[in-house]
């Protein structure tokens, strides 16, 4: 039980992600951020984002260190960024985080980080933006995904992702694996890992195509979980072989302090970028929390009400 937790905080940067990768000072860009939390040791983190109707739907997971399960929020912004509409659209008896949405396939589909299921569960917008239904169950051939990424790449979906085992221990594993629609078949790349780092072996974003080579923002969690995003670049992306160097940690803005410990998320939409950054929170509250939780679950298995 720790006292020591992460907080993360959500904004909206007003330049597309291209730009921030190949211009890291982002001090003169105007900022957006979401509400702040309602309660102390809770967070919203994790963004993904799209346009629709002319509004930007933002997609988020919010998690109460309470509880400890994170569940999907959306909140919709008009072009002048404000506020319309903000509500939960997907919960479930287990975690989730990491609500990538993308257009594709005639619909709109979100592929959270579930692992905690035991499978992987491709969502399918019955009614865009708040209502999702269980479109396909994703076969990695018994592996299960943290943190997936779908890219689509001459005629193939690709899957970027972290097996859980090295999640659960260090996020040290990348693996890739592609199909021919988003429901499959599956098939795992056959130089798995693709690569074998903590510093870059985390997806934390969208796959964008900068000046012609395909980057992914991934998480540098060498020292700490969450630590920095940086670029990792594909210099071939193909069934046959992968090839892949990264780029710097992007710097983290000194006017977002006290947000300055770590950033886990980068993710394109269109000319916007979404982003979080997080601080560590240092107090005795933190610990009674987990007392709490503890005390609870011990509750439960002597069955006392």
């Amino acid at each position: 039980m720790g006292l020591r937790k992460d907080i993360w905080r959500t904004g909206i940067l007003e330049a597309p992600l291209a730009s921030l990768i190949q211009n890291p000072d982002w001090t003169a860009i105007p900022c957006h951020f979401l509400p702040d939390m309602p309660r102390g040791f809770q967070f919203r983190a994790d963004p993904f984002g799209v346009w629709h109707d002319g509004k930007l739907h933002v997609f988020v997971e919010i998690y109460d260190y309470r509880n400890r399960v994170g569940e999907i929020e959306l909140f919709v912004y008009d072009a002048s960024y404000t506020l319309l509409r903000n509500e939960i659209v997907l919960r479930e008896k287990w975690h989730l985080s990491y609500p990538q949405v993308i257009e594709a396939e005639g619909s709109f589909w979100m592929l959270p980080e579930a692992h905690r299921s035991g499978t992987q569960t491709l969502y399918r917008a019955e009614r865009f933006p708040d209502r999702w239904v269980p479109g396909c169950q994703i076969d990695l051939g018994g592996e299960i995904a943290v943190d997936a990424t779908l890219h689509f790449q001459d005629g193939l979906w690709w899957m970027i992702y972290t097996p859980v085992e090295a999640a659960k221990k260090a996020p040290s594993r990348l693996h890739a694996a592609y199909a021919p629609s988003l429901c499959g078949p599956w098939t795992r790349h056959h130089q798995n890992p693709i690569r074998l780092d903590p510093s870059s072996a985390r997806a934390g974003g969208t796959p964008v195509t900068i000046d012609g080579r395909l980057m992914l923002p991934v998480q540098d969690c060498a020292h700490t979980y969450g630590g920095a995003i940086r670029p990792l670049w594909f210099d071939e992306l193909t069934p046959e072989r992968v090839i892949t160097h990264t780029g710097p940690a992007l710097p983290i803005a000194p006017y977002f302090a006290p947000y300055a410990e770590g950033m886990h998320t980068l993710s394109a939409a269109g000319p916007v970028t979404l982003f979080d950054i997080k601080r560590t929170e240092l107090s005795p509250h933190g610990l009674m929390i987990e007392a709490g939780r503890e005390i609870g679950k011990l509750r439960r298995r002597l069955g006392i009400g």
